[in-house]
């Protein structure tokens, strides 16, 4: 694999990206889910039972146990946490030089501490992977801080692969869960025909993908199991082409999955760990910059480089024919000439790919560990190259370091990554697994698996809350970006992820016993509690009972579907079609015994006594910091700070490009000059040449001559300095003369 400079800089600004629309997605979400008057009180995680603050963080890692050693209450605290991660993340977007391991690690501890009090609203498979992959940054990043450098380190090929290797689990395990969930809508490829209209929260697009004919969705299936499930193999193949193929096939699943669903942060988060598998030389071909080492690499090929690319050039082609002939016989692939379009079936059974599984699970492994003792070797003997005793020393010291750090994570990884296959497992030594328990709290490794089942497959349950004043006349209380409003059109929130109706979409899966939460937002609704009224509506306004709460609240469940396309040909007027299905929530108003027991059983009712806001400096500023982003929308408070980050970046890298290139364009005229007047002599007459070669001979002669003028003026010793001088500045004076005289008669032969 080639340099990974530019690649590993790309990761870095983008994780920056990242980080900054979720501390800021967060943010605005706070006072509603987490604060004193929210659905879950994140004060109700810390209980302070005398402990020390060492066994506080022990038990539980979280930087809101400082809160009140700083007069902070849990809310205040979290908010403060999300606003630095938010203005950390901000300037090492902007700044270069605050991508740095010193500041990824306080953005990793900043989410992780918001993480342990989020309960389940921050129990997604994304907040792991982002936690993760920000533990890794901490190893990838420089000590710029410290160190005052960004050059490039010898050991960054080996950090760095760690990213390769995070992305290979992340999407095997998603491609193989599909299959041993034994799900009958993966089985049979018709999973994309309730997905765009199943999934959270889908997007206008989606409507349009839904009404793609069944064989293109279920040969969509098929494409995706390869891209999953085969596709990842390449991450580490030694080929380049292979592995940017690789790169572009992830690329192309991810765009689609963005552009048919709002999956916040996730997909870009993916997409980054994607640059993993590029080098400089193809960022560079994207940059339209010339590559140095490819060119210098080209120059004079011999008889064994062309062999070389010719025989890398057909086992490409040969490992992407495989590709398409077992794509072609795992899914009977056939041309249907009736239907006009192409056929598609699993060829294989359940117990075949279990054995399959079982097959490769260990040689997975076996395979990162040859990549990353390739990755090892090669950085051990680049430290072995540096020159200077001290700077090959300090190399290999971090080397060392570096390679054992990289070593340990990708051991104790093995223990989520052999979740998929049990016996696989099992066989691991005890010692990782102990290893795995020691670190599990912190989320540094994981196990990922999305889309195991396919939900909604009898139509799209939805939970519907509607409220009265009499108990009558029933108003729908619609949601900003859940299904509710049936001619509303579906939202673009990427990479806002609203955390509230994401919940809703979960609870109508089953009963609301199981959403404890649920209980907790209908009776925060009754008491008319406007932070959690904005998670509903951010425009308070459109809220129906902005102006007085609802005597009674219930809710119901519906089954919901996307409309069809009219029979000439035309769009429908409205997006949705709904069915009434069951009651979700009883009829219930503030103190009704349903309501009081639910609330007790639970333990969502704080029997303590309210606690006093703070009112040091700090709450202050960070209460009047929430009073200048309320009524702003998320999603376009996030894209405003992503668009502003892009396009300043843009503006200090071209900048940067035009600093770089006038020198070097300087120099490109100064020859260009040269080759012209080159030029222009070689078309002049070979006798002017010859001639001015004549001229520049009786120059030489006449510098010898008076050379040995002024050692025989310097030897005599009865001249005085005065007349000294004046020979001299008669002598050039002369000179001069001579010379002026002789390059007029070159002129005018020339002319």
């Amino acid at each position: 694999m080639g340099e990974i400079v530019l690649p590993r800089r790309m990761f870095l600004w983008c994780m920056a990206v990242i980080y900054l629309s979720a501390f800021v997605s967060l943010y605005v979400q706070i006072p509603g889910l987490y604060g004193n008057e929210g659905l879950l009180p994140a004060r109700w995680r810390l209980r302070y039972s005398g402990k020390s603050l060492w066994e506080q963080l022990v038990s539980s890692p979280t930087l809101l146990w400082l809160g009140p050693r700083f007069g902070l209450d849990t809310h205040t605290a979290m908010e403060l946490l999300c606003l630095i991660g938010a203005a950390l993340s901000l300037v090492a977007t902007l700044v270069e030089a605050f991508r740095d391991s010193v500041v990824f690690f306080c953005l990793w501890a900043l989410y992780l501490s918001l993480y342990e009090v989020g309960q389940v609203f921050l129990y997604f498979q994304w907040d792991n992977l982002l936690l993760e992959t920000g533990f890794l940054c901490i190893l990838i990043a420089p000590l710029t801080l410290i160190r005052g450098s960004r050059r490039v380190r010898e050991h960054d090929r080996v950090t760095f692969w760690l990213i390769r290797w995070l992305l290979f689990r992340l999407m095997f395990a998603s491609g193989v869960v599909k299959l041993t969930s034994r799900c009958p809508t993966w089985w049979g490829l018709t999973a994309l025909t309730y997905h765009y209209e199943t999934q959270c929260i889908p997007t206008p697009l989606a409507w349009f993908a839904h009404q793609l004919p069944v064989w293109w969705q279920k040969m969509s299936v098929a494409g995706t199991f390869v891209i999953e499930i085969a596709v990842p193999f390449l991450f580490f193949s030694p080929l380049r082409r292979l592995r940017i193929g690789a790169f572009y096939l992830q690329v192309l699943l991810q765009v689609l999955i963005i552009l048919s669903g709002n999956y916040n942060f996730f997909n870009l988060l993916t997409l980054t760990l994607c640059l993993s598998l590029l080098d400089d030389q193809h960022v560079r071909f994207w940059l339209r910059k010339t590559d140095n080492t490819s060119n210098s690499s080209k120059v004079n090929p011999n008889t064994y480089s062309r062999l070389w690319s010719w025989l890398c050039y057909h086992v490409e082609l040969a490992v992407w024919s495989l590709t398409i002939f077992g794509t072609i016989n795992c899914f009977n692939l056939q041309i249907d000439a009736k239907k006009n379009g192409i056929s598609s079936r699993t060829a294989f059974t359940y117990h075949e790919f279990n054995q399959f599984l079982k097959t490769v699970t260990i040689p997975c492994i076996w395979i990162g560990v040859l990549s990353l003792t390739w990755e090892m070797v090669i950085a051990m003997f680049r430290c072995a190259c540096v020159h200077g005793f001290l700077k090959r020393f300090w190399g290999t010291l971090q080397w060392t370091v570096f390679g054992a750090a990289t070593a340990a994570m990708f051991t104790v990884s093995l223990v989520p990554f052999t979740y998929i296959e049990f016996d696989s497992n099992a066989r691991l030594w005890p010692a990782v697994r102990q290893a795995y328990d020691v670190v599990d709290r912190y989320q540094l490794v994981n196990s990922y698996g999305l889309f195991r089942r396919m939900t909604g497959v009898g139509g799209r349950p939805e939970v519907v809350i509607e409220g009265s004043n009499d108990g009558v006349t029933w108003t729908e209380i619609e949601f900003m970006y859940k299904p509710g409003n049936l001619s509303a059109s579906p939202p673009v929130v990427t990479p806002h992820q609203p955390r509230l109706d994401w919940q809703m979409w979960f609870a109508a899966l089953g009963s609301h016993t199981h959403a404890p939460w649920f209980t907790s937002l209908m009776y925060r609704l009754l008491q008319g509690k406007t932070d959690v009224i904005e998670l509903i509506q951010t425009d308070i306004n459109r809220y129906p009972f902005h102006q007085q709460p609802p005597t009674y609240l219930r809710a119901h469940r519906y089954k919901y579907w996307f409309t069809e396309p009219k029979a000439d040909g035309s769009y429908p007027q409205r997006w949705w079609r709904r069915v009434y299905d069951e009651e979700f929530y009883p009829t219930v108003h503030l103190g009704h015994s349903f309501l009081e027991n639910m609330l007790n059983h639970h333990g969502l009712k704080d029997k303590s006594a309210p606690r006093r806001m703070s009112n040091n400096t700090v709450s202050r500023a960070v209460r009047w910091m929430r009073s200048q982003v309320r009524g702003v929308p998320a999603p376009l408070l996030i894209w405003t700070l992503m668009a502003c980050s892009a396009i300043f970046c843009l503006l200090q890298g071209l900048r940067d490009r035009n600093k770089q290139k006038t020198p070097q364009e300087f120099k490109a005229s100064v020859v260009e000059t040269d080759h012209k007047e080159n030029t222009h002599d070689i078309s002049s007459d070979p006798l002017d040449k010859s001639e001015e070669k004549e001229a520049e001979d009786e120059e030489e002669e006449e510098k010898e001559e008076d050379g040995e003028e002024e050692d025989a003026v310097e030897d005599s010793e009865g001249e005085e300095k005065g007349s000294d001088i004046e020979e001299e500045m008669t002598e050039e004076t002369e000179q001069e003369e001579q010379m002026r005289e002789k390059n007029e008669i070159l002129r005018q032969r020339k002319s």
